[in-house]
């Protein structure tokens, strides 16, 4: 018996021009799909930002390009992020941006393709455009315009793309054998665009790690990053109290410092400067941050000169921070009592709480909340220029999976569409 592919629309979307595009991609059962091909040039597993971006590089080259998805979505990442906006880039990208065991190694794939390239090509669809702040871009309209833009070069340059396709297993002889749930696939080369471990919810699994310690890559330990931190359970009614209040903060962690928003979490912290600051904890539990709550202001100065002052500490500092933050923090008596009561060290002692506030931590909120995976395949294994596996230049790893994780901001989908710009172009 013969079953026909019938098909249903993954995607209608708005190209900005008053015009919708639909997408076509098998939807049947797997036990009804056939393969229509068995041997590619070139298959990459993972169809997020790195994947999309790779196969359609490995397209225009003429190559036959298999982009395959174990979920039932494309671009699902891309469609989350940036409050359903997609922040795609960062004006400001440049290696100094990433964290990394090879600080050097993210320094080729970011000059090959950067920030602008990535700009250019949204603008060459008519996507409306933003900067929020600190160079990030956002669209104006809807994240599914980024998703759409990649499916449309996708559906130019002959990629094939398959969804619901899980991989059992990768061998390899004179080529690259993937057993699926729909049969063997042979293919020349082989990217593995396959994400981190953040947000399972959407589909992250440990894959890209297994392939990759399967065919001898060393991986670097994995964590949680860009997550919000669960504090020390000595200091957790106060967080809890404060839970909602959002306050400009310097965070600082041994030698590194971010200044944005934070925000008050029934278990501890979030915001920008939150996540920012959590990349950088190679572990949570009793590590300490310190937060100056005043950054614009020295409160120690501020003392020294209006030692004669009526005002209390805490009505002062008021005109600065939330009524409710200042309740919960002014806990000391003498935060109630005159300026001018209180001694010098006093006043400095109260300065000291505002401008260096201690937290001990307990964890993280793991990743489930996290928005990337730190760690990954080791850099030191993979070529800078075309990100393949050195002992087996047929074999990629892009995005993610790789030990390359980027600030809040745009940073990571720029490590996206530059890794899998220089696998794709190099497959």
């Amino acid at each position: 018996m013969v079953c026909l592919l019938l098909k249903q629309p993954i995607l209608k979307l708005d190209n900005g021009q008053g015009q919708h595009l639909r997408f076509y991609i098998c939807r049947l059962p797997l036990k009804d799909q056939i393969l229509s091909k068995t041997r590619y040039d070139v298959i990459i597993i993972g169809a997020g930002a790195a994947g999309l971006m790779a196969a359609i590089c490995a397209g225009q080259r003429g190559k036959s390009a298999l982009l395959i998805e174990h979920t039932d979505k494309v671009g699902e990442k891309i469609r989350i992020s940036g409050g359903g906006r997609c922040n795609f880039t960062n004006l400001f990208a440049a290696p100094e941006n990433y964290i990394c065991q090879n600080p050097h190694f993210i320094k080729s794939a970011l000059a090959s393709y950067n920030q602008h390239d990535f700009i250019k090509l949204v603008d060459s669809y008519n996507i409306a455009w933003h900067e929020k702040t600190l160079g990030q871009l956002f669209c104006d309209g809807s994240s599914k315009q980024i998703i759409h833009m990649l499916m449309d070069l996708c559906h130019k340059n002959g990629v094939e793309i398959r969804l619901n396709l899980s991989v059992g297993g990768v061998t390899r002889s004179d080529a690259f054998d993937l057993y699926t749930s729909q049969g063997l696939i042979k293919s020349r080369a082989l990217i593995i665009a396959s994400g981190g471990l953040s947000i399972p919810k959407i589909g992250a699994s440990d894959f890209g790690y297994r392939i990759a310690r399967k065919f001898g890559l060393k991986v670097i330990p994995t964590r949680p990053a860009l997550v919000p931190l669960i504090v020390d359970e000595a200091k957790r009614s106060l967080f809890t109290a404060l839970s909602g209040v959002s306050n400009d903060t310097l965070v600082r962690y041994r030698n590194m410092n971010f200044r944005e928003n934070i925000l008050f979490t029934h278990k501890g912290l979030s915001g920008p400067a939150i996540l920012q600051i959590s990349s950088y904890l190679e572990k949570f539990k009793n590590e300490e941050i310190t937060l100056n709550l005043l950054p614009d202001f020295d409160l120690k100065a501020y003392f020294n000169t209006h030692k004669n002052n009526k005002q209390t500490p805490a009505t002062y500092l008021k005109s600065h921070l939330t009524n409710r933050l200042v309740d919960h923090l002014a806990s000391s008596p003498d935060f109630h009592r005159s300026i001018t009561d209180l001694k010098k060290e006093k006043l400095l002692s109260l300065a000291d709480k505002v401008h260096h506030f201690k937290v001990r931590l307990s964890d993280s909120e793991g990743y489930q909340k996290a928005e990337v995976t730190a760690g990954g395949v080791d850099t030191n294994e993979l070529s800078s220029k075309t990100m393949a596996y050195k002992k087996l230049p047929c074999l990629f790893f892009i995005g993610e999976v790789v030990d390359v994780t980027g600030w809040l901001g745009g940073y990571n989908f720029q490590w996206a569409w530059s890794s899998g710009y220089a696998a794709g172009t190099h497959c």
